[in-house]
């Protein structure tokens, strides 16, 4: 079976093929994030109760519902990405988000039309969840199959770069509306604007992945779904493990933090969106600095690094978080951007080098996704209610740090460097 896929049109030049894989993903990580910003004010609007906490814990809840069904979504856009091709996968996966989080900005609450509020929220969550089970892994995939040997995790790094890109246009957009808007205007309407404004970034990512040539890959498995059950699963399980500290770092770091300066350190929404969005200019900065020593040096040197960091620096990280000093608060958020972007250096390449081509969209996707979806995305509910049982601020930290040591002992034990692997 040949191990090779078709590459794109000639037509489609470099900057084109990173464009492609950027822009999906910016639109998909913006309207995740927006609702992750705004957490606290959609529980207040669609799942109401006397304890704050537990508005919380089921805004969150709902957050969760749409990673919990990435699994699935990944199997059903990575068949398609497989049988059929990775534009169809990137085309289908952007406009799937796209009307749900419009939905959400127009959506009526609790306070109109009863317990329909709630349980449409859960609805469009989970189309959202599908949309994105799809989306990173096709768009990583587009990428790297299309990089140069030598120079894999530069060109795939771009994946990574367009969702921490989307997920800091959420955290800038929210910043700025918090600082425009009076709280109560905030509160009673101010919170729909960023879903509004999710629809513009939908309309170019359709046109650009609408305009590039692909054609079905080569080699791909008949039945993909079957074959990443069956006698492909060991690669599945792997990346799988691996993943698991880098999901739960990422949104403890740049989606829960937003929640945990405002409700646990009690400073203003505004210093945490800002605070959110400085650390992931940084986190831009240095995802093509880590991916370029990936290619130099190696994959499994920076997932190893990046996980001990995660392991061990966990605990004093949220010391750090919790402080009511914003340096000493940003100082925290640092550490979390350095571990993350270590990395990512090493993964990006890792996950598409270890599936085998004939299920890679579909393997990835699940993959990727049964360890984001419930691990990461789990993260804020699980954080949040961590906090509300045990009493202890820190409490995060665990939950932070045994992720990180599922993806160590896989990078040291179970994950073989890759980076001289064809594709």
């Amino acid at each position: 079976m040949a191990d090779e896929v078709v590459n794109t049109s000639p037509a489609d030049t470099r900057k084109k093929v990173i464009l492609a894989g950027l822009v999906g993903n910016v639109m998909e990580w913006y309207d995740f994030a927006v609702y992750g910003f705004f957490a606290s004010i959609i529980g207040v609007h669609f799942f109401p109760s006397e304890n704050p906490a537990i508005s919380l814990i089921a805004a969150f809840g709902a957050f969760a519902a749409g990673f919990l069904v990435r699994p699935l979504g990944g199997l059903l856009i990575g068949r398609i990405g497989d049988k059929i091709g990775r534009k169809r996968a990137m085309v289908i996966s952007v406009m799937a988000m796209a009307v749900p989080t419009v939905l959400i900005g127009l959506m009526p609450t609790y306070q109109t039309i009863g317990m329909a509020a709630p349980v449409l929220i859960v609805v469009l969550r989970i189309v959202q969840g599908l949309s994105v089970g799809g989306e990173y892994t096709s768009s990583l995939i587009f990428l790297a199959e299309h990089a140069k040997p030598g120079r894999r995790s530069r060109i795939s790094i771009w994946g990574m770069w367009g969702a921490t890109a989307g997920t800091l246009l959420g955290s800038a957009i929210g910043a700025l509306i918090s600082d425009v808007l009076t709280a109560d205007q905030l509160l009673n309407w101010g919170w729909r604007v960023p879903f509004l404004m999710g629809s513009l970034v939908a309309i170019t990512g359709y046109l650009i992945r609408r305009s590039i040539h692909d054609t079905a890959p080569v080699g791909a498995s008949k039945t993909p779904i079957q074959d990443t059950f069956g006698k492909h699963k060991m690669p599945v399980i792997k990346l799988a493990l691996v993943n698991v500290g880098f999901g739960v770092a990422f949104y403890a770091a740049f989606v829960y933090s937003v929640t945990y300066i405002k409700t646990i350190d009690k400073l203003p929404e505004s210093i945490a969106l800002n605070l959110n969005t400085l650390s992931m200019v940084i986190l831009l900065a240095l995802l093509p600095a880590s991916a370029w020593l990936s290619d130099r040096f190696g994959r499994k040197p920076l997932i190893v690094l990046g996980s001990a960091l995660l392991t061990f620096g966990a605990i004093p990280i949220f010391h750090l978080l919790h402080t009511t000093d914003p340096v000493v608060i940003f100082l925290g958020e640092l550490s979390f951007v350095i571990a993350i972007a270590i990395m990512a250096g090493g993964l990006v390449a890792t996950n598409v080098e270890l599936m085998p081509a004939a299920i890679r969209c579909t393997g990835l996707a699940f993959a990727y996704n049964a360890s984001i979806g419930f691990f990461g995305g789990t993260t804020p509910m699980i954080v949040a209610w961590l906090i509300h049982t045990t009493g202890d601020p820190i409490s995060p930290a665990y939950w932070v740090a045994a992720a990180g040591l599922i993806s160590l002992l896989t990078a040291v034990f179970l994950i073989p460097e890759t980076r001289d692997r064809t594709l």
